[in-house]
């Protein structure tokens, strides 16, 4: 038996000794590999990324580390530094890129290096980069030669790279938390924007004999994803932020997609024009789902032009809110269109096509008589907004930028709209028209009692339906309103208090001489309002809109200037009558008092 375990203890002995002296063996080759492959490896680096660039850039790094048996490698304190001397001289010849980047970052990190296959089969394969927080700054210098390139080399850097590689292939380049500084060298004074937490992968990366010539690739890259999580910024005046919970996108298919995109007002709607000094219209603005579709990545890269085919728009809500308690800046709108402010935008801009759906649209003021707000709204709106652009070649083919929308007016009555915009007009030419196929006109209380000071009391609404042509500055046009049963009362705020009375006489006067209780009238006979308004130059472009409509819609019931003179000499005679009465009264009392005197 203590033999058996002598034997036993022997052979464990000898098998720690074995172990210790493969540990030896391993520890001495693996420091050695590592002392053999390091300064290989950095060289290899440093060429390659000088080669792969046309020598415009180089890397520098205090030091490298490797694990050959674990495929494992970092650079620490990496810089990756444009070389100005090479950037004047492919200027010069007409070869340098629109976009020149510096980047600094303190580690990388290389997972699965392979560095056997740099050594024996001279390619460079690594499964993943990833690179931590790093400082990206990008300058943008447009040069017209390079308008119409492709996204790929000039000269395939396997040219250079094969003089030391056969292949190059990158399985992907992690990119987490960027900290982006944009810089827009195309105008006098540089234009910069900055962004943080941006995180793009770089995906398949791959210098052989084909890639360069490869047009699934872009950069030599098989996709470019960019993810922004919980996106925020305050914009220039620090009235509103805009805000979206998800950002993605990729070069693959060309789509960006964002999930809840909010323009949030920071003050509420009576405190905002307070806070701003003077009288403005407030959005509040979101969207649960935004996509664009068929983005032109390399025509953003190398201008910083946005073209896509697609835009979608769901689920969102748009509300406008205006307290014209606060004076508005008395500045000229004209020119300020939304087809004009289009072209105005620093931005190149190319969407051919959006659609919206279900859309929640209101406007709502508050009237400083009636102290009251009154909200109109759009609900479930949807419909199509094609060729919105401020490109010029995209407007020789097509200048006219068109809106279909279907919606329900009050949440209740069926509308359909259209604006034709003419994107080349001077004088800002465009057309819209309208059908609404019938609601109940009590309805519109909601707007005409607060804003209006009238009651809708009854009337059922047939049909509407107008055409109108108009430019910055007027607008004609013919609005056919079908309905019948119309009934109203004029009110007044009671003062001291905040409930509305009925102005009796006004009321009556109203119902019995102003308005047509129906269009067709009893004989059949329609009335077709013709329009011809001169637009206010200090008021919106949507002012110029309602007030257009809203002359037609006071001639087709019957409002007209006659009929409100009418009115106004009968309520002077009324109140001449009333002050007569009151002055014989006092006069009465006056002679009581003397008799009794």
């Amino acid at each position: 038996m203590l033999g058996k375990l002598l034997k036993s203890h022997q052979i464990i002995k000898l098998l720690v000794i074995i172990a210790a002296g493969f540990l030896v063996v391993f520890g001495s080759v693996s420091l050695y590999l590592n002392i053999w492959v390091k300064p290989v490896l950095a060289k290899k680096v440093k060429q390659l990324v000088a080669s792969s660039t046309d020598n415009l850039y180089h890397i520098e790094f205090s030091s490298i580390s490797v694990n050959c048996f674990t495929g494992d490698a970092s650079l620490t304190k990496v810089r990756f530094v444009p070389d100005t001397l090479v950037l004047k001289r492919l200027v010069a010849e007409k070869r340098a890129p629109n976009n020149i980047y510096h980047v600094e970052l303190e580690r990388l990190s290389i997972h699965n290096l392979h560095p056997f296959r740099v050594i024996f089969q001279r390619r460079l394969t690594i499964d993943q980069i990833t690179i931590n927080f790093p400082k990206v700054t990008m300058v943008n210098k447009q040069y017209a030669y390079n308008d119409n390139r492709p996204p790929r080399p000039l000269l395939s850097p396997f040219n250079v790279v094969s003089k030391h590689l056969k292949e190059v292939r990158i399985a992907s380049i992690d990119f987490n938390e960027i900290s982006f500084k944009y810089i827009d060298n195309n105008h006098e004074i540089p234009r910069v924007d900055s962004l943080k937490h941006l995180n793009v992968s770089l995906r398949d990366w791959l210098i052989d004999e084909h890639s360069a010539q490869d047009t699934t690739r872009q950069y030599l890259l098989k996709d470019i994803r960019l993810q922004l999580n919980d996106y925020s910024y305050a914009t220039a005046d620090s009235m509103y932020h805009v805000k979206a919970y998800e950002i993605n996108f990729s070069s693959a298919t060309g789509n960006l997609t964002v999930n809840n995109l909010a323009l949030v007002p920071r003050y509420s709607e009576m405190d905002f024009s307070k806070v701003l000094g003077y009288g403005t219209d407030r959005f509040n603005i979101h969207f649960n789902e935004v996509e664009l579709k068929g983005i032109d990545l390399p025509l953003f890269v190398r201008k910083q032009e946005l073209l896509a085919s697609d835009m979608i728009l769901s689920n969102g809500q748009i509300a406008v809110f205006s307290n014209n308690e606060i004076p508005r800046k008395r500045t000229i709108k004209t020119g300020r269109d939304p087809q004009q402010l289009l072209q105005k935008l620093p931005v190149k801009l190319t969407i051919r096509n959006m659609d919206l759906h279900n859309l929640d649209v209101s406007y709502a003021e508050f009237n400083k008589i009636s102290k009251q707000k009154g909200r109109i709204s759009f609900e479930q709106t949807s419909g199509t907004i094609t060729n919105v652009t401020n490109v010029d070649k995209e407007k020789e083919k097509n200048r006219f930028m068109e809106i279909k929308l279907n919606t329900l007016l009050m949440g209740q009555g069926h509308l359909e709209t259209n604006f034709k915009f003419d994107l080349v007009a001077k004088d800002g030419a465009f057309s819209y028209g309208a059908q609404l196929k019938g609601m109940n006109g009590v309805m519109l209380n909601p707007v005409t009692k607060p804003l209006g000071m009238l009651h809708v009391k009854s009337c059922i609404i047939q049909g509407l339906k107008f055409n109108i042509k108009a430019n910055e500055s007027r607008a004609l046009g013919k609005l056919e309103l079908k309905y019948n049963h119309l009934a109203i009362a004029l009110l007044k705020r009671e003062e001291g208090k905040g409930a509305f009375i009925r102005q009796g006489l006004l009321s009556l006067l109203a119902n019995m001489v102003v308005i047509n209780p129906a269009n067709p009238n009893a004989s059949g006979k329609l009335y077709v309002a013709n329009i011809d308004y001169q637009r206010d130059p200090y008021r919106s472009f949507f002012n110029f809109i309602w007030k257009t409509l809203f002359q037609g819609i006071r001639n087709s019931v019957g409002v007209t200037p006659q009929k409100e003179a009418y009115v106004r000499a009968q309520v002077a005679l009324f109140e001449q009558m009333k002050a007569d009465r009151e002055k014989r009264k006092l006069a009465r009392e006056k002679r009581k008092q003397n008799k009794r005197n």
